[in-house]
């Protein structure tokens, strides 16, 4: 049986279902959980989401948010652990492995309900029944609109959820920049416009609403935090705890900053460093064929797109700087013989 035919069958009447996404939800991870979760309570079935941590307050305009549950291990964990073992079907969108979910991964690989994995990042774990798994897809939310569409039901798609597909879209392929915009992706974003989205008020809502802090953050970052090194093709941002208090940082604050020092003429590869106390987090960044999911993943705990991959570091922010400038004369070669192209599609 198909995955379609499977996924048919086991929505076919009412069920309790559960949508997770990954931790600090984006555009696309909360577009498709907040799209699906709109096409399923058409279908008559009760849906609950569920996302590991907060998000941008740049995405609380997607219909549906008013009722997503932000899971808290101190304040909500006896809630969440029953809706999951409540729940018959449960979704895993925009990410590969349980562990991008935190603490909710352990409670959703023992839940007793079937597991449905949609996703387009690298290397997926394989715990779900269910697996719809395309690397080359732009984004998650392609995927959904696919699934709605295969399932007979593309007619159930209206503006709330098409503007929530097309956020997801539209970031993770870099307002269609990316190579990873595809003619399928063209075709979709047409039907989606053919169902009456708003595509420039989504794109305001998510790119042109920033605070005064956030947009001085950004200047700092730019003047004193960036990095250039010609010697190997690479630029970062490495960025303290303080200077994130410094700026009341909020979430989504640091989202994008990466693609500054990307777009630098002649840079290959581009990473930022942010230390969030527990950990540093990493992003890292590249044009052409040097893969930035590889090198994240063999060095950082990490992984994600071929140009575009997330790592962590459980050391003090200057040691990551140290032993990631330790690595970069091992890809010298490479670095500087990397031909270039358009930046990758954002993870």
């Amino acid at each position: 049986m198909s995955q379609i035919a499977e996924l048919k069958t086991l929505l076919a009447q009412p069920r309790q279902v559960f949508i997770t996404t990954h931790h600090k939800p984006d555009a696309d991870a909360l577009g498709s959980s907040l799209g699906l979760a709109g096409y399923l309570r058409k279908k008559g079935h009760h849906v609950t989401v569920v996302t590991p941590s907060d998000y941008p307050d740049f995405l609380a305009w997607m219909p549906g948010n008013d009722d997503v549950v932000v899971y808290d291990p101190r304040r909500n964990d006896a809630k969440v652990r029953e809706l999951v073992k409540q729940a018959e079907v449960l979704f895993c969108l925009d990410f590969s492995c349980l562990s991008r979910i935190n603490e909710l991964g352990e409670y959703i690989r023992d839940a007793p309900g079937t597991k449905v994995l949609v996703d387009h990042h690298q290397q997926p774990e394989h715990f779900a029944q269910i697996e719809f798994s395309n690397p080359k897809a732009a984004a998650t939310a392609e995927l959904i609109f696919e699934i709605i569409r295969d399932l007979g039901d593309q007619d159930l798609i209206d503006s709330g959820i098409g503007e929530c597909l097309y956020a997801g879209i539209m970031t993770d392929t870099g307002s269609f920049r990316h190579p990873s915009t595809s003619r399928n992706v063209h075709l979709i974003i047409a039907e989606l416009l053919g169902a009456g989205i708003n595509p420039s008020e989504v794109h305001r809502r998510i790119y042109d609403s920033h605070s005064e802090e956030r947009l001085r953050f950004l200047g700092f970052v730019l003047k004193d935090k960036l990095t250039v090194l010609r010697e190997y093709n690479t630029a970062y941002i490495a960025i303290t705890a303080d200077e994130l208090r410094q700026y009341h940082s909020k979430t989504g604050d640091t989202e994008g900053l990466v693609n500054f020092a990307l777009s630098i003429e002649g840079i290959v590869f581009a990473a930022i460093f942010i230390d969030r106390t527990q950990a540093v987090k990493i992003s890292f960044r590249s044009v052409g064929d040097f893969s930035a999911s590889e090198f994240s993943r063999r060095h950082f705990n990490g992984g994600g797109h071929h140009n575009a991959a997330g790592g962590i570091s459980h050391v003090p922010l200057p040691a990551t700087l140290d032993r990631f400038l330790e690595l970069l004369p091992d890809y010298q070669v490479e670095l500087l013989g990397a031909p270039l192209a358009s930046p990758a599609p954002v993870a």
